[in-house]
């Protein structure tokens, strides 16, 4: 029988810790005890303010349709903070809200690359990345994020692979999944190879800008004569635990977002009216809970971390930013994905293997620290447990 999906359904991806956290669930309804170490989300509960201006705003009835780039209140609300948090000058205008954050990954790449060309992209990284390049016809080229280099860029790999067919790079920082942070110098590197180039865009993935330990966030737009060259993702979903909501934005030259306002229209027609409005209070109203929930990460990062180095034939290293550890397993004598289900059916914990972010993944897990302290200090007993057995 003949297939009716089209060829290009071929090239699409998915992410791997949607299929982990299944077949964990799967062996929690057999009555296993998971610890769950493998979700991208935090584990907090979102805002008590930001739930209350949602609520207030669908009695006040916000329910209707708004237009497709966003309310006006909320563009403003959000340009207003990145031309604070950035030190750029941004306008409402340049400004495109979505429903979540992915959209901007998809749109960016849908409007602004042709097929055949070259979009180069951190590895490992997130896996939709690579998912949508491949998906528009063009062609991916990774970036390895290598452990020596504290899972950054290398400058001189980096200006090796840009060539007069790349059409955009991406980065992402700090990173998911190593949580490795790129540095002002790594940000001058790319802004220096493509100063001469008009035709090579950035989109700089800025999703955990608010979780980060050491130092302070860099973005890449704010340095000289690159607003223009960049596109800014960014959301709520990391920052405010509002994941379930689906609020993201971008913000990018304004001829820009009228084309990703345009593919708005044509998917999605606008995102969610009165959860457009909780987002004005995420950005306008009290950020304690934010920085509660940040230094809550860094006191998990730091009982992780030091678990994870005590075990034998694993090493770890302190990521700077994101929520996540990437271990070298390699010690081990176990491919990634062998340990990563040897763990999960031996010793009830769910983590990713690392090839999920990528090739350059391989000898490594991704475990999120977005559980309790007393969860992680299981899952570090479980595992050490589970690799004496061996």
């Amino acid at each position: 029988m003949s297939t009716i999906f089209a060829k290009r359904m071929e090239t699409l991806g998915t992410e791997t810790a949607f299929e982990v956290l299944a077949k964990a669930k799967a062996l929690e309804k057999q009555g296993k005890d998971i610890v769950h170490l493998e979700i991208g989300e935090p584990d907090f509960d979102t805002p008590k303010n930001i739930k209350e201006a949602a609520v207030k705003a669908l009695y006040e009835g916000y329910t209707h349709y708004v237009p497709s780039a966003g309310i006006p209140e909320l563009r403003e609300a959000i340009a207003e903070y990145i031309s604070k948090t950035r030190r750029i000058k941004v306008e409402p205008e340049e400004v495109v809200v979505t429903p979540g954050a992915k959209p901007i990954m998809f749109f960016a790449i849908l409007a602004c690359v042709n097929p055949g060309e070259e979009v180069l992209y951190p590895n490992p990284g997130f896996p939709i990345y690579e998912s949508v390049i491949n998906f528009v016809g063009a062609k991916p080229v990774p970036i390895p994020l290598l452990e020596e280099n504290d899972f950054r860029m290398d400058h001189e790999y980096l200006k090796k692979k840009i060539t007069k067919n790349t059409k955009m790079i991406i980065i992402n920082s700090p990173e998911n999944p190593t949580g490795g942070v790129l540095t002002k110098e790594d940000l001058k590197v790319i802004a220096d190879c493509i100063s001469n180039r008009d035709d090579v865009l950035v989109l700089s993935d800025e999703i955990y800008s608010r979780i980060i330990y050491e130092g302070e966030h860099e973005s890449i737009a704010s340095l000289p004569r690159m607003k223009e060259k960049t596109i800014i993702l960014d959301g709520f979903s990391k920052t405010y635990a509002m994941t379930g909501w689906r609020l993201g934005y971008g913000v990018m030259r304004k001829d820009i977002s009228q084309k990703i306002a345009q593919l708005m229209i044509n998917s999605n027609s606008c995102t969610c009216t009165f959860i457009q409005m909780a987002g004005i209070e995420a950005l306008k109203g009290p950020q304690n809970e934010v920085e509660k929930m940040v230094a809550e990460f860094r006191k998990r990062r730091e009982v992780i971390v030091s678990g994870l180095n005590k075990i034998k034939g694993i090493t770890c290293k302190k990521p700077r930013g994101a929520f996540y550890v990437f271990p070298n397993i390699k010690g081990t004598e176990m491919d990634c994905r062998q340990l990563g289900d040897y763990l999960l059916n031996e010793a009830g914990v769910a983590v990713l293997p690392g090839t999920s972010f990528g090739k350059y993944g391989e000898g490594y897990l991704r475990l999120s620290f977005a559980n309790s302290i007393e969860n992680i200090k299981k899952a570090l007993d479980r595992i050490s447990k589970a690799l004496e057995k061996r």
